[in-house]
């Protein structure tokens, strides 16, 4: 049952939670409003606040589909969002009011088995949706809490967005184990964060590598948070240094590898085996399997979207894609069916016809600054934070004798501050518009 009827909701600061019946009462009043829409999807500026977590709860009760988006979307790609999947409602937005969308008539209705989308990309460019099934969310998340062995008791801080699937994920997993989330919108740098972290005893924290370089330097000490016994990282490669840094500051740190296209997490490395496979992204989670095709990895399993959306027509089709998700990824499977991710299969560039891998670019330099490696006209452009142009030269000059190609081919460029999306990642489509720009 999702969610458990032990699960608890509490806004950082409150004394109270949301739990058993005041819960049900409260996603039931929002339902009701919700029952009054026509049929289709509703539109959610998701926040890390209750509001947003009992609209969300409401539309899975009713059966509505509903998009979990940034809230601070812009007028500009929230309208062509709007234009394109043709909402019922939109609320929770920072740029546009609360409320029906004025213009077009009603789309088809969603198919029955629809129950979230969730965008392909943060507020740039022009997302697709991806399409999640009741099954697939839960699923994942009964998935997730068996393989992090998440209890009742468990309390974890919302410390990712909510409309990020590594966030959304957190909160599905909890509420389906029975345990508890603290919603806080406070990020890790903020005080309010940790304050209130200490405060409802927390025991567990979820982060993306770039949070983790960030706790890094904030010189986290698990002595100053004691209550915190569970670290989680996905969202993308962590700096192998900071593996066993960060194992050494919890009873349990667990490595996981995902993909909105999977709902969410596809692999789990527990604990116990961080040290005899270094570098893997674990198993596969509960109910699913890994399969290698040609160099590229593919999920097998419940928690596959059923496809993409473009627009209102495609939300009316069923699933697409039969449970198996050819990730993108490059990957190989050990004796043990441990994943190790070795690239990805759009993150190649060519230069002097050569093929470059550019994670394997930015992992050669990431004892250095932070970089990220985009791909130009026969060239690749690696992005340095705080350099000046000399050492910019010197750091082309490096992959050049590395790589065994004239360094002419890498284009460093000086950048103040990596853009990143609103999940922490890198803003790759920023730095390629960059790119192309000059």
């Amino acid at each position: 049952m999702f969610p458990s009827p032990q699960a608890r909701l509490v806004a950082a600061g409150d004394q109270e939670a949301l739990a058993g019946d005041e819960l049900t009462r409260r996603v039931n009043r929002v339902a009701e409003a919700l029952s009054r829409l026509r049929p289709g999807p509703l539109f959610c500026g998701m926040r890390n606040n209750p509001a947003s977590v009992l609209r969300y709860l409401a539309a899975w009760q009713t059966g509505r589909p509903i998009a979990l988006l940034d809230p601070d979307l812009s007028a500009a790609p929230l309208a062509d969002l709007v234009s394109r999947f043709r909402p019922v409602a939109l609320v929770g937005f920072t740029h546009v009011a609360d409320g029906p969308p004025a213009g077009r008539g009603p789309a088809p209705d969603p198919h029955p088995d629809l129950a979230v989308l969730l965008a392909t990309s943060g507020s740039t460019g022009n997302p697709k949706l991806v399409r999640l099934s009741r099954e697939a969310v839960s699923a994942n998340a009964a998935a997730i809490a068996s393989a992090l062995s998440i209890m009742p008791g468990e309390i974890a801080p919302t410390s990712l967005p909510l409309h990020y699937s590594y966030g959304l994920s957190v909160l599905n997993s909890h509420l389906a184990a029975g345990a508890t989330v603290v919603l806080t919108e406070a990020g890790l740098l903020e005080r309010s964060f940790w304050t209130h972290l200490d405060e409802h005893k927390c025991t567990s924290l979820a982060a993306v590598p770039y949070q983790y370089e960030m706790l890094r330097r904030l010189r986290f000490d698990r002595a100053e948070h004691p209550t915190i016994s569970t670290l989680t990282q996905a969202g993308g490669r962590l700096n192998p240094e900071l593996v066993p840094l960060f194992a050494a500051q919890a009873d349990r740190f667990f490595v996981m590898y995902g993909q909105t296209e999977a709902t969410a997490r596809i692999t789990v490395l527990p604990p116990d085996r961080l040290a005899d496979k270094p570098g893997s992204a674990g198993q596969a989670v509960p109910g699913g399997r890994l399969t290698i095709d040609e160099g590229e990895v593919v999920f097998h399993g419940p928690s596959v979207m059923m496809g993409y959306a473009d627009s209102a027509a495609d939300l009316a089709r069923g699933d697409d894609l039969g449970g198996v998700l050819r990730t993108g990824d490059l990957g190989r499977l050990d004796d043990e069916g441990f994943l190790y991710i070795t690239g990805r299969l759009k993150r190649i560039a060519k230069i002097f016809g050569v093929r470059i891998n550019l994670d394997d670019v930015e992992l050669l330099l990431r004892d250095t600054v932070p970089v990220a490696a985009t791909s130009g006209d026969d060239r690749v452009t690696v992005w340095a934070e705080g350099l000046d142009i000399a050492a910019c030269r010197n750091l082309a000059r490096r992959l050049g004798a590395e790589l065994r190609l004239h360094w002419s081919g890498f284009d460093v460029r000086p950048v103040e501050r990596l853009p990143l999306l609103p999940t922490g990642k890198i803003d790759y489509r920023t730095l390629e518009s960059r790119t192309e720009a000059g």
